[in-house]
């Protein structure tokens, strides 16, 4: 924690920039971050977890009932990571691998994490069904959108808790974008997680695999509510 230049927030321009030391806390507490990101960064563990846990050993770590890979992936955030051979940058879909597994490679370290500005008429949001002790997502579902004209004119969707690393929602996307906004639409794209999750989806004795399939499209619908609300 005493490496300051990997510890904090920055702006520039449109992109927000997270030092990989930064806490949980920290970025609960931060403003102008897409509220989905604030949202389950201030729902991760307790006052402990998330005034020591950091963003960036959250998202090595790459547990995929965390919520953080789950919200990153649907904001397709960027990752600067240095190594031997120097930086480069990967995004969150290239970076989350597999089960516990990146794409850091063994003489590589994870520096920080870019998103986007929260543009106008664009809102963003975080849902899980937490386990009871833990707090780790049992099911969590992340969205944003931005709205143009009563249609969804852009989207990103993310599952965690359900597959072996947190999934874009491709189908759900591909439902909202050029639709209008209604709660018809949103319920379609809801359903249409279904066909994201494919045969991967885990169970273990918090919640059956059939559970969080079942699960899986109600969390989605409630964060693409309140990502819609939120761009109103």
């Amino acid at each position: 924690g005493r490496i300051d230049f990997l510890k904090g927030l920055w702006q520039r321009g449109h992109v927000h920039y997270i030092g990989a030391l930064t806490t949980h806390a920290m970025v609960a507490a931060a403003n102008g971050l897409p509220s989905a990101l604030s949202e389950a960064a201030g729902m991760i563990g307790d006052p402990q977890v998330r005034n020591r846990g950091t963003i960036g050993g959250n998202v090595a770590h790459a547990d995929p009932a965390s919520d953080l890979p789950t919200v990153l992936t649907a904001l397709r955030a960027q990752f600067r990571i240095a190594g031997s051979n120097g930086e480069r940058r990967v995004s969150a879909d290239d970076f989350f691998v597999g089960f516990f597994e990146t794409a850091l490679a063994d003489d590589e370290l994870l520096v920080g994490v870019a998103v986007f500005d929260e543009r106008p008429n664009s809102g963003s949001a975080y849902a899980k069904l937490p386990n009871p002790a833990s707090r780790y997502a049992m099911v969590g579902a992340a969205a944003t959108v931005t709205i143009d004209d009563g249609k969804f004119r852009k989207a990103g969707v993310a599952v965690g808790g359900l597959t072996p690393k947190a999934t874009r929602a491709n189908a759900v996307e591909a439902a909202l974008v050029g639709n209008p906004v209604s709660e018809a639409t949103i319920a379609a794209a809801a359903a249409a997680v279904a066909n994201d999750l494919g045969d991967d989806v885990m169970g273990d004795l918090h919640a059956s695999a059939e559970y969080r399939r079942q699960m899986a499209p109600v969390f989605v619908r409630r964060a693409l509510e309140t990502a819609v609300s939120r761009a109103s």
